[in-house]
């Protein structure tokens, strides 16, 4: 089943503590701070907590509007050290005010399966006085960070290869309320009403807002990669994660309806640490083994597009079994009887059958790994056999 805005909105909530909610605002919660929160700062200047964020502010703060286009850095939990240390190196000696994760745990729950995808990956917010600024630092910021790994921020715009991104947005707090009643944060439009901010896992320039010429070639180069070339048409969404998308779409060549499964480089981390990308390698090899077992998807293709990996799968018709467990269960039904009773326990054994024979398959095909290795994912692949679901998440 999908999850809802709602559900994956409590999925950092869950990362901080085992037992109960909780917000990753302090070294209990989030656990211990990045080294470099202990640097020490020049006479004046000022650090302080901000939810999960430290901030660094100069002695001399420099003038900057409530809005503009602000830089993000992005980072991988084995770079972040490196990243973070590189940005303080910059922007300290220059005067820059920015904000940083507090820790290591903050950083993987941004960048986890769940986390929400409009600004997941997102370990440095840097605020730029204004345009001029901001080429500059992305600039030469960037040339000092050309190299390092990080999740592309779906929101921003990313700055050459590198971890810099940027997106224009809010620099003040301001708030307003958006068309579902609920409050959230707020840009000035051209006659200076407040607007959400909005931070979709889309790339957006507000309508009133021209994109300054130095990101034009980056716009360029994003727009570039499409899926025209593909031999997939996609035709819909199953499902939406930090890790990627399922789509199902149909092959031009043949004209067969298949599932498109997308991988996002560092992004998506499961409870093992392993990025989208990985896990969908180890599905392609797990199933490619599995080739002919009855209950197992055929799989077709294994490919890049841009930055992201996508694997190419049999579409089967069917529902989630616990979907149709529960639909089906009798004394759910008052009115039900022995004849319900009875028909649904020939169909419960017959599902039990099916997936006995497909796991015995398994064992005699390559023995216990690959069992192990059908549950890299989120559930195991083995299903009936004409009650496949088409939901199949990444």
């Amino acid at each position: 089943m999908e999850l809802t805005r709602m559900d994956q909105d409590y999925q950092p909530f869950c990362m901080a503590d085992p037992s109960f909610y909780d917000a990753m605002h302090s070294e209990e919660t989030a656990g211990a701070s990045f080294a470099t929160a202990a640097r020490p700062l020049p006479p004046g200047w000022a650090l302080h907590e901000q939810d999960d964020w430290f901030v660094v502010d100069p002695a001399v703060r420099q003038v900057v509007p409530p809005q503009g286009w602000k830089i993000h850095a992005s980072a991988t939990v084995d770079n972040a050290d490196r990243v973070l240390d590189a940005v303080w190196d910059y922007c300290v000696p220059r005067g820059i005010s920015f904000k940083f994760l507090r820790s290591s745990q903050a950083l993987t729950a941004r960048i986890s399966k769940y986390a929400p995808r409009g600004y997941a990956g997102k370990l440095v917010t840097i605020y730029p006085r204004d345009d001029a600024a901001c080429e500059q630092i992305l600039t030469e910021l960037g040339d000092l960070l050309d190299g390092e790994a990080g999740p592309y921020i779906l929101s921003d715009l990313r700055w050459n290869k590198g971890p810099l991104h940027v997106r224009y947005g809010a620099f003040a707090n301001r708030y307003t309320v958006d068309d579902t009643g609920e409050v959230v944060e707020a840009i000035a439009d051209e006659t200076g009403t407040l607007v959400p901010d909005r931070r979709d896992p889309v790339f957006r320039v507000p309508p009133w807002v021209t994109l300054p010429g130095f990101l034009q070639p980056h716009l360029d180069a994003r727009n570039a990669v499409t899926t025209t070339d593909l031999p997939y048409v996609i035709e819909r969404v199953l499902h939406f994660s930090n890790g990627g998308g399922i789509y199902v779409g149909r092959d031009t060549r043949t004209g067969r309806q298949v599932v498109l499964k997308e991988g996002r480089p560092h992004a998506g981390l499961d409870a093992w640490g392993h990025d989208a990308v990985r896990r969908l390698g180890r599905e392609h090899e797990t199933l490619t083994r599995l080739e002919g077992i009855p209950g197992i998807p055929e799989v077709y293709d294994l490919f890049w597009l841009g930055e992201h990996r996508f694997l190419v799968m049999e579409y089967v018709e069917g529902d989630v079994l616990g979907k149709a467990i529960t639909l089906r269960y009798p004394l759910i039904d008052p009115s039900a009887g022995p004849e319900r009773y009875a028909e649904f326990t020939d169909w419960a054994v017959s599902v039990h059958r099916q997936v006995a024979n497909t796991i015995a398959a398994i064992h005699e095909r390559d023995g216990d790994d690959l069992v192990t290795a059908l549950h890299v994912g989120d559930h195991l692949h083995v299903l009936l056999v004409g009650e496949q679901a088409d939901e199949r998440r990444a």
